[in-house]
């Protein structure tokens, strides 16, 4: 009887807060007003400046037009379209932005064709496109390719050569990134591609203190496509009735029999399933139905733990359709950080906490909610986590120019003097070593 009580007690909390924000909400409350975006925004400029100054997205409004220059190498089809042509299944899944960085920047502003005067050389792989007939990226046949990729540069144009990688990026948005296994304990045995060591990496993956991390890496969000979201928003005056929303795997039987991830290392799903099933306020299932998103434009609170990685598409679509995203995932890098408040805009929850979930989301007060509703209301938000067609200000692309603008001047450590090496080509796995 008291934990009914109790239950029902939460309930009541939880309806509280959705009418109170209900009440309170219309087409102009909603929005955060022009005069206090532009004042966050030179306030998060000023702090990023003076603790983070080099990492993406100082602000969401930079340009990165003028401000650098990226020659593209062309290489041969077998490294991208021929790919894509096998499997136009790549175009859609989480891990797409490596293709549509690639035609962004085939018509970008901020291209040179003068490698002479280039800041920034890109290297377009798709490096991530060979999935099974399920759709799952298989990462095993990367490191080949991206050796044979750098093999072809190095011996095609000087600048490689020059610095060992020093000014080139490469988008790597796999699980772990440039470590290439979509499994964490494999993933850190490998660490990252020898050769991509001192590169600039643009990965989805970020974890501090992690060997899939380097230093100056840019944190950028997976793909989810944009124009499938715009066409299923609902009324912005639309009632939030759901308290805390999730769909998703608990137990990743499919990919690991023994339960594996999800169930035992971090267990932060599972954790979620085993406490909260069978509480009235939390709507989760492993079922996806077909009003997804819309479910997800009617609730408070979306949940976004940790999975195979730390990341997942949730964290976009969470911003995208304005619910509170609550981040369990210790240790995360966010896309864009210095760019995105995430500390305003979302709720951090150590894994350990998670028995005390219910706790800490119905003891966060009705205006802390309706602020943190208000700041994803604002459009710039959603549009930095989105890679469009056509492209728009301020989205992801421009958000990763804006990270490798902030990167210049280079240091003139990373010159190599003529005939200096640095890097170990013939190190790494033996099956990374063999032609591709």
């Amino acid at each position: 009887m008291r934990k009914c009580l109790w239950l029902w007690g939460l309930l009541f909390i939880a309806l509280g807060f959705a009418w109170s924000i209900t009440a309170e909400r219309n087409p102009r409350t909603e929005r955060i007003s022009d005069v206090a975006v532009e004042v966050s925004l030179k306030v998060l400029k000023v702090k990023s400046e003076s603790k983070n100054a080099g990492s993406a997205g100082d602000v969401l409004e930079d340009d990165p037009v003028g401000r650098l220059k990226v020659y593209v190498y062309e290489l041969p089809s077998k490294y991208n379209k021929k790919i894509l042509q096998k499997d136009p299944r790549c175009l859609s899944h989480m891990f797409a932005a490596e293709i549509f960085m690639h035609r962004f920047l085939l018509s970008s502003p901020v291209r040179t064709l003068n490698p002479e005067e280039a800041d920034w050389f890109y290297t377009p792989i798709y490096a991530t496109c060979d999935l099974t007939p399920t759709g799952l990226p298989l990462p095993f046949k990367s490191p080949r390719m991206v050796r044979s990729a750098i093999q072809l540069i190095s011996s095609s144009w000087p600048y490689w050569n020059r610095t060992e990688g020093s000014d080139h990026f490469f988008v790597v948005p796999h699980d772990f990134g440039a470590c290439f296994h979509y499994q964490e304990e494999k993933a850190i045995e490998r660490g990252i591609l020898p050769i991509l060591r001192r590169a600039t990496l643009v990965q989805t993956f970020g974890q501090r203190n992690h060997v899939c991390l380097n230093e100056g890496s840019i944190t950028i969000p997976p793909y989810a496509p944009p124009q499938k979201m715009q066409a299923r928003q609902i009324p912005p005056d639309t009632p939030r009735s759901i308290f805390v929303y999730f769909r998703g795997l608990f137990y990743d039987v499919n990919n690991d029999p023994e339960g594996g991830y999800y169930a035992s290392g971090r267990g932060a799903r599972a954790a979620v399933w085993e406490n909260f099933k069978s509480n009235p306020l939390f709507d989760i299932s492993t079922e996806h139905p077909t009003t997804y998103y819309e479910d997800m434009q009617r609730a408070i609170f979306c949940l976004c733990p940790l999975g195979w990685a730390p990341w997942s598409p949730r964290l976009v679509e969470a911003v995208v359709f304005g619910c509170i995203p609550v981040i369990i995932a210790d240790d995360i890098v966010l896309p864009f950080a210095d760019a995105i408040p995430w500390e305003e805009i979302g709720v951090f929850v150590a894994e350990e906490d998670v028995p005390k979930l219910d706790k800490i989301l119905t003891s966060i007060p009705p205006h802390v909610i309706l602020r943190k509703q208000r700041l994803l209301a604002n459009p710039s938000m959603k549009r930095a986590m989105l890679f469009p067609q056509p492209t728009l200000p301020g989205d992801a692309f421009h958000q990763i120019l804006n990270g490798l603008a902030r990167k210049l001047p280079h240091p003139t450590s990373v010159y190599l003097k003529p005939g200096e090496k640095i890097l170990n080509w013939t190190t790494g796995p033996i099956t990374d070593l063999k032609p591709w």
